[in-house]
Formats: C-alpha cells, sequence, structure tokens
C-alpha cells in the first residue's frame, strides 16, 4: 500500500518535459495533465468506495504540503461521515468536528466553497475544535473544498498539514479543479452502484417469483403480489425477502 501511494505521489508530481508535451510546456500545462491524469484514474476505479479511497490518495499525491486527507460525506439521514481518509489524522481531525460540531469542513459543507486557515494554533473562528487538533494531532493549516456537483452537494474535500502556511493562494486553483473532478467521479460512481444494485435487486425478485410461480403454480403477477404482501405484513423490505426465499428455498408467511 505505502508502495503505491509513493506511486501515485511520484506520478502525479512528476513535471511534464518537452519531448511529451512539445516545445515550451509550461507549470500551467504540467498542472492541466496532473489534473487529467486524475480524472482518468478516478474514473477507472470499479466501485464508489474504491473512487473515495483514491480520491484522498491523489490529494496527498498532488498538493504540495498536503500530509493528509479525507472526505466527509452527508449521508441520507443528514449525519456526517468520513468514509474515506488517507491517514489516521484525517480521519481523527473530521470526527472530531462532528462532535464539537464546528470545524472548517462543516463550513465547507454548509456556508462556503472553500475554506483555509494558516495557524490553527491562533485561529479564533473554531476555537475548542482548533486547540484539541492542533495540541494533539499537531495539525497546522488546514484547507476544505466543498465537494459539489450542479445537481446536488456531497460533501466537503479536508487537506491537512502539519505546517503552518501550508496551502498558499496558489494552491487553491488546482485544488478546486481537482475537487470538481472528484465530485463527478463520486457522483458517477454512485449513480453506478445503485443502478447495479436496482439491477441485483430486480433478479432477485425475479428468482423468487419463479420459485413461487413454480412451486404454487402462481401466475407471474399472482407470485409479486404474494410477495408484496407477505413483505408489507411482515415489515421486511421486499428484496430482504426476496433474498431469503431464494437461499432458503422456504417462503416465511405473515
Amino acid at each position: 500500500m505505502t508502495q503505491d501511494v509513493q506511486q501515485t505521489k511520484d506520478d502525479a508530481l512528476a513535471v511534464p518535459t518537452s519531448a511529451e508535451y512539445g516545445t515550451g510546456a509550461t507549470p500551467a500545462t504540467a498542472i492541466e495533465s496532473s489534473i487529467a491524469s486524475a480524472a482518468r484514474t478516478l474514473a477507472e476505479e470499479p466501485s464508489l468506495q474504491e473512487t473515495l479511497d483514491r480520491t484522498v490518495e491523489l490529494a496527498v499525491a498532488m498538493v504540495e504540503g498536503c500530509d493528509a486527507a479525507g472526505i466527509s460525506l452527508v449521508t441520507r439521514k443528514g449525519s456526517i461521515e468520513t468514509p474515506a481518509a488517507s491517514h489516521d489524522l484525517a480521519r481523527r481531525g473530521d470526527e472530531l468536528q462532528y462532535a464539537l460540531n464546528e470545524g472548517p469542513c462543516l463550513d465547507a459543507i454548509r456556508e462556503t466553497d472553500l475554506v483555509r486557515t494558516n495557524d490553527l494554533a491562533s485561529e479564533p473562528r473554531w476555537q475548542r475544535w482548533a486547540d484539541q487538533v492542533h495540541q494533539d494531532l499537531g495539525v497546522r493549516s488546514m484547507l476544505c473544498v466543498q465537494l459539489f456537483t450542479s445537481e446536488t452537494s456531497h460533501g466537503a474535500l479536508n487537506l491537512y498539514s502539519r505546517s503552518v502556511g501550508a496551502f498558499p493562494a496558489t494552491a487553491l486553483s488546482i485544488v478546486s479543479t481537482f475537487a470538481a473532478v472528484a465530485a463527478a467521479a463520486l457522483t458517477a460512481a454512485r449513480t453506478e452502484e445503485q443502478l447495479t444494485s436496482a439491477v441485483q435487486t430486480r433478479t432477485v425478485i425475479g428468482q423468487a417469483q419463479g420459485i413461487l410461480m413454480e412451486r404454487y403454480q402462481l401466475s407471474a403477477q399472482r407470485a409479486f403480489s404474494v410477495l408484496s404482501r407477505v413483505s408489507q405484513d411482515t415489515n421486511v423490505k421486499l428484496s430482504d425477502l426476496a433474498r431469503e426465499v431464494v437461499e432458503t428455498r422456504r417462503f416465511p408467511t405473515a
């Protein structure tokens, strides 16, 4: 894992040569190349969780001075959690914000698209959190960027550093662009995961229907009606009931 992260860091920070990008390659070209490479990498991840994990790895690799990165996501129930972190430092820093209900990542989610602090040792905005994360984790500066698309807000990408002023104004452009790429990748991964889940659910319900049709000589519509009724009467999700029927070949009665 360490070797993989180091390779990712080396690849992301490699400066393009004129042979790779033509004579007169500029730093802007190098940044654009890094972002494009990150977009391709994220698009190739096979699952939502792996996309999240790769996002925090790339953030640490691409952003100079970043010691750890985490992603805060708002759940369907409205709570906030950290499903991916490159290091325990980021996970603990995030969770402390949730516990105290204050901190830069919460502001990035709730109030503004970018929050930066150069020195937590003298930060007045979230004093309880800042004092604790500075003393316990050695964090000195942070940059949090909202992860959003035009349709929905996901949460925030949180970058931690043990150095003062680790995220200068010159870093904001690449971080904001990367965050936009990451948000789009997360949206695509989440949509694909939902579609895959829906297909699997339909498949298992169809299999359960087939079992009932064969065993009780029912029509497809009648078998589905029976499954639906038992699901409602037992307060068990239809997909879970169908899965039980398929796995046990037994049909629970209401």
